[in-house]
């Protein structure tokens, strides 16, 4: 930790400091906003939470109250700042709850430290898409400064859906994210680490073993609810849960999210606990 901006604490990782917002006591949750977005996509979720939780949601480097901080603003390096923060903040091991490139950072964590991964709550997930030539040339284009700012608008429009005040202030962060430095090179920058093969988990998904729950919009046209149906499959003993929502589905139905979350929080803390004694 490293002071304070904007009311947010600031955690020092090895790339430059990272703003988070700590509430409540008790087993920790890491809330992992999607690309574009900050820390207050959670807001209504959190408010949901028991105080029998402590819950972390942080912002992006470029994003929200964050520095850009040294190197590219890759997926990749977004999962080494949470495993950091993570290993830091809650070293007997978090819940993780992540969207899109939150839901590859907390992937990521579940199959490279899983000591640290206590539950994995995967919403509209990140990592396993896969790179075809769609998918590379829609990436190559959102990395150019020009298109990304031009277009933002009206992609946040489609993959958000939006329908309560929660997605109408998500939707205006991301847009305000790709207006100015430091959020446009940082979403330039995220969108072209889409395309890597760095950024690609399928084949790693039979690995992970912390319990996952899948929550997924019914109408993400980013990344669809198959994907969601697909790795229900491939990551072991997972539950898929569809919204009727888009690409954030804790912004569009936070009630729904946590009527699944809490109980199976609860479940995950209790098998922690009931394997360390």
């Amino acid at each position: 930790m490293c002071g304070t901006v904007a009311g947010v604490e600031l955690f020092e990782t090895a790339s430059g400091p990272i703003a988070y917002d700590e509430r409540g006591d008790g087993e920790p949750i890491f809330l992992l906003p999607s690309g574009a977005h900050d820390h207050h996509d959670f807001d209504e979720l959190r408010a949901l939470l028991p105080g029998r939780f402590r819950s972390v949601s942080l912002d992006w480097p470029g994003h929200g109250s964050s520095p850009p901080g040294v190197g590219a603003a890759s997926a990749m390096r977004f999962a080494d700042v949470v495993e950091e923060m993570v290993a830091s903040l809650a070293p007997e091991g978090a819940l993780l709850v992540g969207n899109s490139v939150g839901g590859f950072a907390a992937a990521r964590l579940a199959i490279c430290r899983a000591e640290l991964v206590s539950g994995l709550v995967l919403i509209d997930s990140g990592g396993f898409v896969g790179r075809g030539p769609q998918v590379r040339t829609f990436c190559s284009l959102m990395s150019r400064r020009w298109f990304l700012r031009a277009i933002y608008p009206a992609f946040s429009a489609r993959y958000m859906r939006a329908r309560t005040a929660a997605d109408r202030r998500a939707r205006a962060t991301g847009v305000a994210t790709t207006r100015r430095d430091p959020g446009l090179s940082a979403l330039t920058e995220l969108w072209r680490s889409f395309a890597s093969a760095e950024h690609d988990l399928r084949a790693d998904a039979h690995r992970i073993s912390a319990p996952t729950l899948l929550l997924w919009g019914r109408h993400d046209p980013v990344i669809p609810y198959r994907i969601g149906v697909a790795l229900e499959r491939e990551i072991p003993g997972a539950r898929l849960v569809g919204f009727d929502s888009g690409h954030v589905p804790h912004t569009t139905d936070p009630d729904g999210v946590a009527v699944e979350l809490v109980p199976f929080a609860d479940l995950a803390f209790a098998n922690r606990a009931h394997s360390t004694t």
